[in-house]
């Protein structure tokens, strides 16, 4: 469990103009993006001294320059407002697979160049070449790799977390925590029906979705999202929404979770009761709601916990671990999250760092707070999980204080 000291508001404070600035660059990315993603890679591997055939220089760069075109092409018709699934599938897939070639296509044109010209390995055209089949295959190992770990039913991740208020009645109590689920182009029922078995299997108390069930409305997604249905829990079963439910009718999405069973925590709370202890569990919309012009959806913490006895502990639901600074300064004591997807596709993870205090994992904020940062069940968008695995989380919520003999 890695900490975040006191100082934490300071240091916030001081990194708020960097990241300010950070932010304004990201703004310029889709549109420098796409170049550097494919003009890099074709310099590195057909014109950086490899000095190929013409035939085949001529035939890689048009490929590479097709590439350009017709990724982002793709998922202005995939994403846009056309939906077009098939086209996403191609925009999806040439994204995480220019990205895999791009990283490498740096990587091993610098490293690995520079460590065949320190050993003294051939001519220059020679350590080139060596370079271009170490770049193609290892993007090829990642990619094929990517795709089996995107596509499986995640692994079980289980840990204990002990809650200093939480009441001895409610020690051991049985947290699944699955998130991201994005159910889109590429038609995941069964394995959406292979998950929800896996999680029955943890026969827990609580089941939580945190958010982003889809890529698509609920209407057009509905086949691939009616297995949560199957869900079982001894207590309950608890949804907030994410940032992909507001690109695509939010309401629709908190209905049909209604429809199969689960209790939408839309800025309000539950308590759950086991022993003579109690917990609160309360849940809050995405971030982004306010911004989606949706009557009545907005991150309201105080609305969530209104009612609720401030000396009980609190397990809240916020799809986005940034949300764990208003959630320290009220004093939760969990927060659970996803939407970082551990960064998905390596090295990634840098970036998702500039919007995000947590990647993955158990994290402390403040005195109180603790953070669980979910990797995601499944995958948005390019189909690969590049040293990012996907999980469902089994936290058993742990007292300190010993429960006492009958």
């Amino acid at each position: 469990m890695t900490e975040t000291s006191s100082t934490r508001p300071a240091d916030s404070e001081a990194r708020a103009p960097e990241r300010s600035r950070l932010r304004r660059l990201m703004r310029f990315i889709p549109l420098v993006a796409p170049v550097l993603l494919w003009a890099v890679p074709c310099w590195v591997l057909l014109h950086a001294g490899q000095h190929w055939p013409l035939p085949v220089a001529l035939v890689g760069t048009v490929l590479f320059v097709l590439g350009l075109i017709g990724m982002p092409l793709a998922m202005m018709r995939g994403h846009g407002r056309r939906q077009q699934d098939r086209a996403a599938i191609i925009g999806d897939a040439l994204l995480g697979a220019g990205w895999v070639l791009f990283t490498w296509s740096v990587l091993l044109g610098v490293l690995l160049r520079l460590a065949l010209t320190v050993a003294g390995v051939g001519g220059s055209q020679d350590r080139a070449r060596i370079v271009t089949w170490a770049v193609l295959g290892v993007t090829a190992a990642l990619l094929a790799w990517g795709y089996a770990e995107a596509r499986r039913v995640p692994r079980v991740r289980r840990l204990d977390v002990q809650l200093p208020r939480l009441g001895p009645g409610l020690d051991g109590l049985r947290v699944a925590l699955i998130t991201d689920t994005h159910y889109g182009p590429l038609d995941r029922a069964r394995w959406s029906a292979r998950v929800c078995e896996t999680v029955n299997t943890l026969e827990a108390d609580l089941v939580c979705h945190t958010g982003d069930i889809a890529d698509g409305t609920a209407e057009r997604r509905r086949a691939q999202a009616v297995p949560l249905g199957t869900v079982r829990a001894t207590r309950a079963r608890v949804y907030v929404t994410g940032n992909h439910e507001y690109y695509s009718e939010a309401q629709g999405w908190v209905d049909l979770m209604g429809e199969l069973g689960w209790e939408p925590l839309r800025n309000r709370h539950l308590l759950l009761e086991r022993g003579g202890d109690t917990l609160v569990v309360a849940g809050v919309d995405d971030v982004t709601a306010e911004s989606s012009g949706l009557a009545g959806h907005r991150a309201h913490l105080a609305g969530a916990l209104d009612g609720a006895d401030p000396d009980l502990p609190v397990l809240l639901l916020a799809h986005q671990p940034k949300f764990v600074d208003r959630a320290a300064a009220a004093g939760i004591d969990l927060q659970l999250s996803g939407h970082t997807h551990g960064g998905q596709i390596w090295p990634f993870h840098h970036l998702v760092g500039i919007d995000q205090p947590a990647l993955a994992g158990l994290s402390r904020h403040g005195a109180r707070t603790l953070l669980y940062t979910s990797r995601g069940t499944g995958f948005w968008g390019p189909p690969f999980r590049v040293f990012a695995p996907s999980e469902i989380t089994l936290l058993v919520l742990r007292s300190p204080h010993p429960a006492t003999a009958p």
